[in-house]
């Protein structure tokens, strides 16, 4: 998209099918994340690579008015502010130094730490997560295969179906460090 993707509304992204976005009730508190953030994620893929893409956002009430000063075509009203995110190219979900493939339909767990955060979600905001898979061209893109990725060739590029599992054992979270 551009180079000003930690200002930019994320509302592209959440009505994109292949995005999940899990987003919280409005606050009834002004609520202060401090720290790293963690996400630990089960998953599965039908590959042997993939790359996940964990967004901590803060999304303004749909109130929210837009202030003159505000660049044509931007609202403030349910904007999606980018708090955090951060990516795990798959195959390094165990050790950097020993890349592993996942197994095709295996569910697989993938921790990922996010970058220090200070940020306070005000009353009648909501925080949303996005996951998605793609964080193209921030990130270069991934065959959805277990290889080299500067070495591939445009048949390496493949398809996948990449799953999220939330079910008993298979609890996919997100922890954020909240002040207290």
């Amino acid at each position: 998209r551009n180079n000003e993707y930690m200002v930019e509304d994320q509302r592209f992204a959440a009505i994109r099918p292949d995005v999940l976005v899990y987003t919280s009730e409005v606050l009834p508190n002004d609520l202060t994340v401090a720290g790293k953030a963690y996400s630990d994620l089960f998953v599965s893929t039908s590959s042997t690579d993939a790359d996940f893409i964990i967004k901590l956002i803060d999304v303004l009430p749909d109130t929210t008015s837009t202030p003159r000063s505000m660049p044509r075509g931007i609202v403030m009203a349910g904007f999606q502010r980018l708090v955090r995110a951060e990516v795990m190219r798959g195959k390094f979900r165990n050790s950097l130094t020993n890349p592993q493939p996942f197994v095709p339909g295996q569910i697989s767990e993938v921790n990922l730490e996010l970058n220090d955060v200070l940020h306070t979600f005000k009353k009648g905001h909501k925080i949303m997560v996005q996951i998605q898979s793609s964080w193209f061209p921030l990130v270069d893109l991934n065959p959805q295969k277990f290889l080299s990725i500067p070495s591939a060739n445009a048949s390496d590029f493949q398809k996948a179906t990449i799953k999220i599992y939330h079910d008993p054992g298979h609890y996919s979270s997100v922890a954020l460090p909240v002040l207290k």
